[in-house]
């Protein structure tokens, strides 16, 4: 990409852009996919061009999905809209939240999450190594890095007691869970 003119972005070193006296193409490397987005057509059309001639590839249309994200485009307004809804409904069918109640807020006050909460009986640890906690928190972290910014705080909270969760701790997931629900 480097040699037909395109920079690579220092923040996301998949990620390669070129400036045409307006439009800028972003072009994508995500393991042998390359989803490229411009405002102007004509400069992704010359790119896929530039790439078949020095490479096999297929031409899939316009995505709809990527990384488990829906892609939505509003052509009137110059607007691209990604959305995680299906992958959190199946979050929350994964931990069987589906049929629960939503809430407003992304974790209420009444949770005190400290490292009193954590786990000391025996059989408090047994019960608890049974909760899906990281996978449930990783999935959270997934939502919040891609498209919900909104729960930034809250999933940085619960994070921090990936090494040692207590009930409280998981109860404070479900909340958030039930959250996400409902937003």
């Amino acid at each position: 990409m480097i040699g037909q003119g395109y920079t690579r972005c220092r923040y996301d070193s998949c990620v390669y852009f070129q400036q045409f006296e307006g439009p800028f193409v972003y072009l994508l490397l995500y393991i042998g996919h390359m989803p490229i987005t411009s405002k102007d057509k004509s400069l992704i059309n010359k790119l896929k061009s530039q790439l078949s001639d020095e490479f096999e590839m297929k031409d899939h249309g316009t995505a709809k999905k990527i990384l488990g994200m829906e892609i939505r485009t509003h052509s009137k307004a110059d607007k691209l809209y990604l959305s995680q809804k299906k992958h959190l409904e199946k979050v929350l069918d994964m931990f069987n939240m589906s049929d629960c109640k939503s809430v407003s807020i992304p974790l209420d006050a009444h949770f005190k999450l400290s490292s009193d909460s954590y786990p000391k009986t025996k059989e408090e640890i047994e019960k608890i190594s049974h909760i899906p906690y990281s996978s449930a928190v990783g999935s959270l972290i997934y939502a919040m890095v891609c498209t919900r910014p909104d729960l930034s705080y809250v999933v940085s909270v619960i994070s921090r007691f990936m090494h040692n969760p207590g009930k409280n701790h998981w109860n404070g997931v479900k909340w958030i869970l039930r959250y996400v629900k409902g937003s």
